[in-house]
C-alpha cells in the first residue's frame, strides 16, 4: 500500500488528515465520516489495529523500519500529520467562521452529512431484517445522544481517561461525534480548550526560558489532565480499531447499516437552524472558559423562516452535498489505483 502512492496521493492524504482534524473538533461532526466517504476508512482501521504486540516487539527490538512498514507507517504518519496541522490551523480558521458565520458553516456540514448518507447507502444492497434493525438502532442512538442533557465538568483523572477513550470514537465511528460526546460528558472546555491552552502556554514559556510554570499548581493539573486524556485517546483509538476491524470482517453489512443509522441520527446535532444555549451560574451570568469565551451547554433547534439568509444557507447545504460527491469521485479513483 505504501510504495505505490504517488506524491499527489501523499498530498491528498495530508489534506484528508486536515479535513478529519477539523471535523473532529466541531461538535456534531465526525472525522470518521471523512474517512468513510473519502475511501480510506478500512485502510485507516486496518493500520490502527496493526498497533499490537507484534508491532511493539519490533519497536523494542530496534527494528524501526520493520515496525514502520508493519503498521503502514507512511499512511498513518501523513494522515496524523494533517490532523495535527489542522488542530492548530484549519480548526482555528473554522472557529472564526463558526463565530461569525455560524448558520452557513452548520449548513455546509449538514449538506456534507446528507451527501455522506447518499454515498454510503447507494452501494449498500444487503437490506434484510437484521440490517434494517441495525439501521433503526443506529438512528435511535444518534438521535438520542443529540437530545441528552450535558453533565457537569469533572477533572477526575479516571473520568478524563474514559473521556479520551470515548471522544476518539468520532475518528473511528462515522456519525459519532467525539467532541459532541465531550460536551455531553461536561468536559469539552476542560479537554479541548483549557488543557490545550495550558500546553500552548507551557511551550511558549519553555522556549522563552521561563520555567515558573512548574510552581503553578493549576498549570500542572491541566497538563496532567491533558496527558491522561491523550493516553485515553490512544488507548481508545487502538482498542476501537481492533474491535471495528473484527466486526467489519465478520459483520460488515450490519456494521455498515448501523453506521448509516448513526449518520442519519447525527443530522439532529448539525441542524443549521439552532440557538446556542450557554452555561450560566445561579445569578444568571454566563460562565467563561480560560480564553474568556462563553461555554456551550446545548442547542435549541427551530424551523427557519423563508428569507434571503435561509436561501443562502440552503445553497451552502447544496455545496456541502457537492463536496461529498467530489470526495466520492476521488475515493473511487483512489480505490481503483490501489486495486
Amino acid at each position: 500500500m505504501q510504495s505505490t502512492r504517488t506524491f499527489k496521493d501523499k498530498l491528498f492524504l495530508v489534506i484528508k488528515g486536515l479535513a478529519m482534524g477539523a471535523a473532529n473538533k466541531v461538535p456534531g461532526v465526525s472525522g470518521g465520516v471523512v474517512a468513510f466517504v473519502a475511501g480510506f476508512y478500512e485502510e485507516f482501521i486496518y493500520s490502527l489495529q496493526k498497533v499490537n504486540k507484534t508491532a511493539f516487539k519490533l519497536l523494542f527490538n530496534g527494528r524501526f523500519k520493520s515496525f514502520f512498514n508493519y503498521i503502514n507507517g507512511r499512511f498513518l504518519t501523513l494522515l496524523l500529520f494533517g490532523m495535527l496541522v489542522s488542530y492548530f490551523s484549519v480548526s482555528k480558521i473554522l472557529d472564526y467562521f463558526l463565530e461569525h458565520y455560524q448558520l452557513f458553516v452548520w449548513s455546509l456540514f449538514f449538506g456534507m452529512i446528507i451527501g455522506s448518507i447518499y454515498y454510503i447507502n447507494k452501494d449498500f444492497k444487503d437490506w434484510n431484517y437484521k440490517t434494517i434493525l441495525s439501521l433503526i438502532i443506529g438512528i435511535a442512538l444518534g438521535v438520542g445522544i443529540s437530545f441528552l442533557d450535558p453533565a457537569k465538568e469533572n477533572d477526575n483523572l479516571w473520568f478524563v481517561f474514559f473521556c479520551g477513550i470515548i471522544s476518539v470514537s468520532g475518528m473511528t465511528l462515522p456519525g459519532f461525534s467525539g467532541s459532541f460526546i465531550l460536551i455531553l460528558l461536561g468536559n469539552y472546555v476542560l479537554l479541548l480548550v483549557d488543557s490545550v491552552n495550558a500546553l500552548y502556554d507551557t511551550f511558549s514559556e519553555i522556549f522563552s526560558g521561563n520555567f515558573e510554570f512548574v510552581h503553578d499548581a493549576n498549570r500542572i493539573r491541566m497538563l496532567k489532565v491533558l496527558g491522561v486524556f491523550t493516553l485515553g485517546s490512544v488507548t481508545g483509538l487502538v482498542t476501537f480499531s481492533h474491535i471495528l476491524n473484527y466486526i467489519l470482517k465478520h459483520y460488515k453489512s450490519i456494521t455498515t447499516a448501523t453506521i448509516i443509522g448513526f449518520i442519519i441520527g447525527s443530522l439532529g446535532v448539525v441542524w443549521p437552524w439552532k440557538e446556542i444555549v450557554y452555561k450560566q451560574n445561579a445569578s444568571g451570568d454566563f460562565i467563561l472558559d480560560s480564553t474568556g469565551q462563553k461555554i456551550i451547554e446545548n442547542y435549541t433547534r427551530f424551523i427557519p423562516e423563508l428569507n434571503n439568509e435561509t436561501y443562502i444557507a440552503i445553497l451552502f447545504v447544496l455545496i456541502g452535498i457537492l463536496i461529498v460527491l467530489a470526495l466520492e469521485w476521488y475515493g473511487q479513483k483512489t480505490r481503483k489505483i490501489n486495486a
